[in-house]
C-alpha cells in the first residue's frame, strides 16, 4: 500500500522494527501526529489466547481515570420508572418497544446501548444487527443491568470495554492526541492492568504478546512491556 506524503514523513521518525518505553511511544505519536484534528490514540494488544475457548474469550469493562476524550451517545432499553432513572443519569435515549422497533427498522444511530434484563428476550431478537456493530449489550460488559443509571455513568465517563477478537487482539482507545503525555500513560496502563488481572490460568507461555500505540491516521509504535 502506498503511504501518503505525510504518513510517510511519519515513519522514518523511528524505527518500527523496535520496542520502545511507553513514554517514548507516547512522545512518538504525538509527535508524528500531522492532521489538523484531535485524533484519537488506539492501542493495539496482540494476547496469546485462542478467543474460542470460553475461559479464553477476554471481556471486560475498565473505566480510564483520564476518559477516552470522546463523546459517548447512550441508548437505554427499559421500561416504567427505569427510564427516568436513565435520563436522569445521563443517557440520550431511553425507552423500551418504540427504541426496538426503531433498530429493526435500521437505525443504531448510538454508540452504546444499554438494557435491563426484562428487556433481553426481545433485544436478543437483533442479535444480527448490533452483534457486527458491537452494540449488543451484554452482562459481562455490565450492559445488562437494571442498575441503569450506574451504568450510564460509567459509559459517559470513560469505561471502555477490553474485548478480545477472533485473531486474539484487543483494540481499544487510549484517549486523544490533546491529552498530556501522563495522562495518556495513566490511561494505557489503567488498560494494562485490567487484561493482566483477566489473564486466564490455561495460557502457556506470553500472555501479552505485542503491544501498540497509533493516533488515527499515524503509524504504530511498538511498547517494550518492561517499561510499563
Amino acid at each position: 500500500m502506498k503511504l501518503s506524503k505525510n504518513k510517510k514523513m511519519a515513519t522514518q521518525k523511528f524505527d518500527s522494527s523496535l520496542h520502545y518505553s511507553i513514554e517514548k511511544a507516547v512522545e512518538l505519536v504525538k509527535d508524528m501526529k500531522f492532521s489538523k484534528f484531535d485524533e484519537t490514540i488506539d492501542l493495539a494488544i496482540n494476547l496469546n489466547v485462542d478467543p474460542r475457548h470460553a475461559d479464553e474469550n477476554i471481556r471486560v469493562t475498565t473505566s480510564l481515570p483520564h476518559g477516552t476524550g470522546k463523546t459517548i451517545s447512550v441508548l437505554v432499553v427499559c421500561a416504567g420508572s427505569k427510564e427516568k432513572e436513565a435520563l436522569d443519569a445521563g443517557a440520550d435515549y431511553a425507552g423500551s418497544k418504540e427504541y426496538i422497533e426503531k433498530i429493526k427498522g435500521g437505525w443504531t444511530d448510538v454508540d452504546k446501548i444499554v438494557a435491563t434484563p426484562d428487556m433481553m428476550g426481545e433485544l436478543g431478537k437483533l442479535g444480527r444487527m448490533l452483534g457486527p456493530k458491537g452494540l449488543m449489550p451484554n452482562p459481562k460488559s455490565g450492559t445488562v443491568t437494571n442498575d441503569v443509571a450506574d451504568a450510564v455513568k460509567g459509559l459517559k465517563a470513560g469505561q471502555v470495554e477490553l474485548r478480545v477478537e477472533k485473531a486474539g487482539i484487543v483494540h481499544v482507545i487510549c484517549g486523544k492526541t490533546s491529552f498530556k503525555n501522563d495522562d495518556i500513560i495513566d490511561n494505557f496502563r489503567q488498560i494494562y492492568s485490567t487484561l493482566i488481572k483477566k489473564s486466564p490460568a490455561s495460557v502457556k507461555g506470553q500472555y501479552i504478546e505485542q503491544i501498540s500505540i497509533s493516533s488515527t491516521m499515524g503509524p504504530g509504535v511498538k511498547i517494550d512491556q518492561s517499561s510499563i
